[in-house]
């Protein structure tokens, strides 16, 4: 498996992607993984899986399979024992990156370098197709950018995306260990004099130069008040996405583009869309698979459209196979325009 092949032939258009397709992938994936990964080659052998019989049906019944078969990661394992998932003799570009820490204790995991092009095509297209990026920059009118963030994969995949719309960007990076509950139990103030260096930097280029474009997260949107009737893009997500936020915003930010995403250290942004009071988010298929799900007494199951459940997760590429659950809850959601599969929303998860 290459990522050559997959972005010159599967991952061409990345809003086309069927669910036939999907299940076809992971298979492939898994067969892959099976073989030469050290964690799934000793699961492989303990469990002795029977793929024929996992990838029969819907994916939705795939993706029940898949996790009624003992094939879950746990979280503790993954966290301690990065290395054990990636393969033998992989030969393509692999970085480690940390997840943020905003809510629990730092992790590690892997990308490479090709998905980092196939995440990019999903957040490029999807962006014109939901939000007509495209038509509000060009060569005429550049897309002037700040971003804060962690470094890694956040860094790489801002800059990418602000270069394909022929923009430049100011990436300002940030200390996010524990500040999700440091926001949460002492509020903004405090978390702004742990980001001191960063409130200065970005008062300064404000001051400075004509930012029309943001990324950044929820509490940190208060910085960019005074410069509010330049502000055209909000990307946000993160501490404090919700309605009322959103809400507030808007009434700050006349005008502007606002667009949430979901950010997740092995798997990059998810697109995201405000829909009512609610936010709805869609994976990368054939990458990223998410559904909620609740166990019941034949084992787990994928709740119905509109019901919450636990967020569980396939993340399923050539370099990185991990099937968890996540410490969060979600409703699930349908296909919503231009994606041709259910998302997940109002994703909620307790400070650890």
């Amino acid at each position: 498996m290459n990522y050559g092949e997959i972005l010159g032939s599967l991952y061409k258009n990345p809003l086309k992607i069927n669910d036939f397709t999907v299940t076809e992938y992971l298979r492939e994936v898994f067969e892959f993984h099976f073989q030469t990964t050290p964690y799934w080659r000793r699961v492989s052998a303990e469990l002795r899986p029977d793929l024929d019989s996992i990838f029969q049906g819907t994916l939705e019944e795939v993706f029940e399979n898949i996790f009624n078969s003992g094939l879950i990661v746990e979280e503790e394992y993954l966290r301690h024992n990065w290395v054990d998932f990636v393969p033998d003799g992989y030969t393509g570009k692999i970085r480690f990156y940390q997840s943020s820490g905003t809510t629990r204790e730092r992790a590690i995991g892997h990308w490479d370098r090709g998905y980092l092009f196939a995440v990019h095509r999903y957040l490029r297209t999807s962006l014109d197709e939901v939000y007509a990026l495209n038509k509000t920059y060009d060569e005429k009118h550049r897309m002037r950018t700040i971003a804060h963030g962690p470094y890694g994969w956040f860094q790489e995949e801002i800059s990418e995306l602000v270069w394909s719309y022929g923009g430049l960007l100011y990436f300002i990076g940030m200390e996010t260990d524990g500040l999700k509950k440091v926001y949460e139990t002492q509020g903004l103030e405090a978390v702004l004099k742990i980001l001191d260096p960063l409130v200065r930097y970005t008062n300064r280029i404000m001051e400075r130069d004509s930012i029309n474009t943001v990324r950044s997260a929820p509490p940190l949107m208060a910085l960019f008040e005074p410069y509010s009737e330049d502000i055209e893009t909000a990307i946000i997500s993160g501490v404090g996405v919700n309605h009322e936020f959103f809400e507030a915003l808007g009434a700050k930010f006349e005008g502007a583009k606002l667009i949430p995403l979901y950010g997740y250290y092995l798997i990059g942004d998810l697109m995201g869309i405000h829909r009512g009071k609610e936010f709805w988010y869609y994976p990368n298929y054939p990458f990223t698979i998410i559904f909620p799900m609740r166990k019941e007494a034949d084992g787990y199951r994928i709740v119905k459209r509109h019901e919450r459940g636990r967020v569980a997760m396939v993340i399923a590429r050539p370099e990185v196979l991990v099937v968890k659950f996540e410490d969060e809850t979600a409703l699930r959601t349908p296909p919503h325009r231009p994606f041709k599969w259910d998302g997940f929303g109002d994703p909620e998860r307790k400070v650890g």
